[in-house]
């Protein structure tokens, strides 16, 4: 398995490395060897934030904790989150994804603070694939989104799945 550490306004040391590289070798019995697992740390006032990404066959793990001033911490409620995710849906995993379908990393942009006058501060970009809407919403749960925007593969449109305030879910499909 391929791990990418990454900080923001913090050091990555070596205690920080090795305990992340010994906690994701558990994983690997879950996951293939070629998998790719994305380790992004930062530190924001006295919260130390840990994210893990996990692309698997067009599906995208994502997990994020975070503690008060222990890194270690938040490297293990994070690791934790993802094996609870990989066990929950190992079996839709395998059923519904095909293999032949390359991993990507959808991102979305964050969400600015409420102002008087809004304005673009950050933009992401993502790669999308045609996929049906039940595997959209299975991509959504996984990554712990509201929304998922994805390409409807019986109209070859872009669709926005969305989580309702009900707690059902919305799609919207454009007109032309």
């Amino acid at each position: 398995m391929k791990t990418t550490i990454t900080a923001k306004n913090m050091v990555v040391s070596e205690a920080i490395t090795n305990r992340i590289m010994k906690k994701t070798a558990t994983m690997e019995r879950y996951l293939r060897p070629d998998t790719e697992m994305y380790v992004r740390m930062r530190k924001e006032r006295n919260q130390r934030i840990v994210e893990i990404t996990v692309p698997i066959d067009g599906v995208t793990l994502r997990a994020e904790a975070t503690s008060e001033d222990n890194l270690f911490m938040s490297i293990d409620k994070a690791l934790a989150k993802l094996e609870r995710q990989i066990l929950r849906h190992r079996t839709k995993l395998e059923k519904r994804l095909r293999a032949d379908i390359p991993a990507e990393v959808p991102e979305f942009i964050e969400e600015a603070p409420a102002q008087d006058e809004r304005k673009v501060v950050r933009i992401k970009t993502y790669t999308t694939r045609p996929m049906h809407v039940e595997d959209a919403i299975l991509q959504m749960e996984l990554l712990g989104h509201s929304f998922y925007v994805f390409i409807n593969i019986e109209t070859d449109q872009t669709n926005v799945l969305y989580l309702r305030k009900d707690g059902n879910l919305g799609l919207l499909e454009p007109e032309y």
